[in-house]
């Protein structure tokens, strides 16, 4: 069979002189209005080379089109965090934060959920490496990451396809980098069925002098491209399938998912922090999402604003590429930088001694174009900041649901409750082998938690500790959340309980909370519903940011986040950072002490809607979510912060209320307790009210509690005291309302996840 000849190569000077040629805009996701705007920047129809640059970043993904009006507001937010200046924010690979003591952390979140769906392990592994290549590109060495993931319901087929890769790629990538994982979520719910969500997060450390921005400056200048060789994975899949056009005579179909090689990652990191220490790196950006169109454009847009660069020069791992899919590839493993000529020497033995293949491809110009040649033929000459920057804006039509009256006046507080001490028992028992509040070990016993010697805290903690400084102790803590039962109710409210937990998780472990970083992942853009959504959860973490007077960092938006007409839950995830001056001083989750007395710090509300018990025993959403009171919410993290070392536990009221916080700090380290409740015996176990933790204090340390509670105008209530084999509950007229052993409740908890997946 005749080998197929590869038509004549799509130019500038061809584009220029055939302006009326057919191009598959629509199959490559463009709009109509988009494309003719591609034509009125250049003049000209655009080649095939710059139709696969342009739309790849002008996609959903890569230019925040859709969302980009509602994120701009957080700008408005101070970028002071409650200890130091913020170094890098938003715009960056990572936002960066200074934490004393000379050091800086950056840390983000972003999502890898469609690659994940459809091909599970290589989807998740490759979000991980993606997201630990933007901390590198901050001049940091990453030293963890976390997850942040949801699945469709426990027992459906497709949760059994998706669950177990998206584990094995997760810890398989993250254990070969010799990343600790650290914290994250595992939630499960009917509108993820058919779209998991895979959320990502790293978190590196530098030195101040250490920090590196993404811009190619300083005219002559080399641009070099290292690491993997460039393949035919991953073409548009930010975006798009590669169109049929692109691969006449290639393979019949490309991977739209990429391949992950983390040892080839491991090099990586290691030979870009030995480019840093020598200081040959004048500009970095990693290649991501949109690959070499992301990277060229970027770059050149944040700095001089020119670039020649020689796609032919890219090393290739299939000879067949056309200039068009070298350009959209989103292979792994693979950075730019941006190098003085005088020190392209020494950058290319540092990548030799670590066998990490460098080639310089182009160079900064003053041009103001990105230029980019194939074979000598000129296939790419268009204004840099068009394509990185510059992208179309949508402000998309939002109205507040129709439906939304009819969901917030159908609340919890009406259905049928447990009445009898057997019942509330029962119900603790149900809720905790539930698939959202049972033991995760089955999912964190896959990830190493420890490697490296500085993981402080770990799952099942509320939040992932770290030290950053072996010397003075000097750490970090991180934590993610969100309920996306509460962002229904309310997407307002409901971004700012994500906010507040994550907060509150990151207090409990005695550290202060500095910054944010946010995955937001909704639904279609094109619904209004969704997009009202959206528009409600940012405004929702701006005002929560102003008030508790800290910064957005950075972080991404998924859209499209649906099956068929079923959007996901809106679920706008949070993780907040905080500083602990000294991790040998940290609070730890569970009891340590038998004896010592226990508290509730916060006030307990009749607050049921959108909880764990609605959703669990009943099936139930409904109503409005938990009262947001940011006030009470600060005052508690100052409280804890400033508790270290006089508490002996610290562990957060969220999901599942009073009685699951009581089982799990009991099921940490084996030790029960003996509480009393004064209310409403079920409303005080099973509410869901925020700004609310458990404390416990020694006896002589009581008095000091209540002290501190007093200076802070925190309420304080008694509730009873460690000790023995079981949770004992007694009523408002000291009879006993329910006993059960702390074995029992381990039983239920650790029983469900091996149950459904082996």
């Amino acid at each position: 069979m005749p080998e197929t000849s590869r038509p004549v190569l799509d130019t500038v000077a061809v584009a220029a002189a055939d302006p009326t040629r057919e191009q598959p805009w629509a199959d490559l996701g463009l709009k109509a209005d988009e494309y003719d705007r591609i034509r009125e920047i250049l003049g000209r129809r655009p080649t095939s080379s710059e139709l696969a640059m342009y739309s790849v970043m002008w996609s959903e993904h890569c230019s925040y089109k859709s969302s980009k009006v509602h994120l701009k507001q957080f700008s408005e937010i101070p970028q002071e965090t409650p200890v130091g200046k913020m170094l890098a924010g938003i715009g960056e690979n990572a936002g960066v934060i200074d934490i004393g003591q000379g050091y800086a952390v950056t840390f983000k979140v972003e999502s890898h959920n469609h690659p994940s769906y459809v091909e599970p392990y290589q989807g998740a592994a490759t979000g991980v490496g993606g997201i630990v290549r933007d901390i590198l590109a901050m001049g940091a060495r990453p030293v963890a990451v976390m997850d942040p993931l949801r699945f469709g319901p426990l027992d459906a087929d497709d949760t059994h396809r998706v669950l177990p890769g998206i584990v094995a790629g997760v810890g398989g990538y993250g254990n070969c980098l010799g990343l600790p994982n650290i914290g994250g979520e595992v939630v499960f719910d009917e509108t993820y069925a058919g779209n998991p969500l895979v959320n990502a997060l790293s978190i590196g450390v530098l030195r101040h002098e250490d920090l590196h921005l993404a811009k190619a400056s300083g005219v002559g200048n080399q641009v070099i491209l290292y690491g993997a060789r460039t393949g035919g994975d991953g073409i548009g899949g930010v975006s798009i399938l590669a169109s049929e056009t692109f691969e006449s005579t290639g393979p019949a179909k490309r991977p739209s998912v990429q391949v992950g090689d983390p040892f080839m990652e491991k090099l990586l990191i290691e030979c870009t922090l030995e480019l840093f220490q020598a200081r040959v790196v004048a500009g970095i950006q990693d290649l991501g999402g949109a690959g070499l169109s992301c990277a060229t454009s970027e770059l050149a847009s944040a700095g001089d604003g020119g670039m020649r660069c020689s796609l032919d020069k890219v090393p290739l791992r299939d000879s067949t590429l056309s200039p068009e899919e070298i350009l959209m590839s989103e292979s792994q493993e693979r950075m730019m930088a941006v190098v003085e000529p005088g020190d392209v020497d020494a950058f290319m033995a540092i990548c030799e001694k670590w066998d990490v293949e460098a080639v310089a491809i182009g160079e900064v110009t003053d041009t103001g174009r990105l230029e980019i040649d194939w074979n000598g033929e000129r296939v790419v000459d268009v204004p840099p900041r068009s394509v990185a920057h510059d992208g179309p804006t949508y402000n998309r039509p939002f109205a507040r649901p129709d439906w939304q009256d009819a969901l917030q006046a159908d609340g919890a507080e009406k259905l049928a409750r447990p009445a009898t001490g057997d019942e509330l028992k029962q119900t603790l028992l149900q809720l905790i082998a539930s698939p959202n509040l049972c033991d995760k070990s089955w999912v964190t016993d896959q990830y190493d938690r420890y490697v490296q010697g500085n993981t402080v805290l770990a799952q099942p903690s509320d939040s992932g500790m770290i030290r950053v400084d072996d010397q003075t102790n000097l750490g970090v803590a991180v934590s993610t959340d969100c309920n996306g039962r509460f962002a229904k109710l309310d997407p307002y409210a409901g971004a700012q309980l994500a906010l507040v937990e994550s907060y509150r998780n990151v207090s409990t472990g005695g550290a202060t909370p500095m910054a944010i970083s946010d995955c937001l992942n909704f639904g279609s853009p094109e619904d209004p519903d969704v997009m009202w959504q959206f528009a409600e959860a940012c405004r929702g973490l701006k005002d929560a940011c102003l008030e508790l007077g800290i910064p957005v960092t950075g972080g991404n938006v998924s859209l499209y986040n649906q099956t068929g007409e079923t959007a996901i839950l809106p679920t706008p995830v949070v993780a907040v950072l905080g500083v602990i001056e000294d991790v040998t001083r940290r609070t730890p989750t569970g009891f340590e002490v038998e004896g010592e007395r226990i508290f509730q710090l916060g006030a307990t509300r009749e607050e049921l809607s959108g909880s764990e018990w609605a959703h669990v025993v009943h099936g139930h959403l409904g109503g409005r979510p938990p009262l947001v009171d940011l006030a009470a919410e600060k005052a508690l993290s100052q409280l804890l912060v400033e508790a270290v070392g006089l508490v002996t536990s610290a562990h957060d009221l969220s999901d599942g209320g009073l009685a699951v916080a009581l089982a799990e700090s009991a099921l940490r380290n084996g030790i029960g307790a003996a509480v009393a409740v004064q209310g409403d015996a079920f409303v005080d176990l099973y509410a869901e009210s925020a700004a609310r933790a458990i404390v416990t204090v020694p006896d002589a340390s009581a008095d000091a509690l209540v002290a501190l509670a007093e200076k802070h105008g925190v309420p304080l209530t008694p509730l009873g005291r460690t000790g023995g084999a079981g949770i004992s509950v007694e009523g408002p007229a000291g009879d006993t309302l329910f006993d059960v052993p702390v074995e029992e409740i381990r039983a239920a908890w650790v029983a469900t996840l091996p149950a459904a997946l082996g």
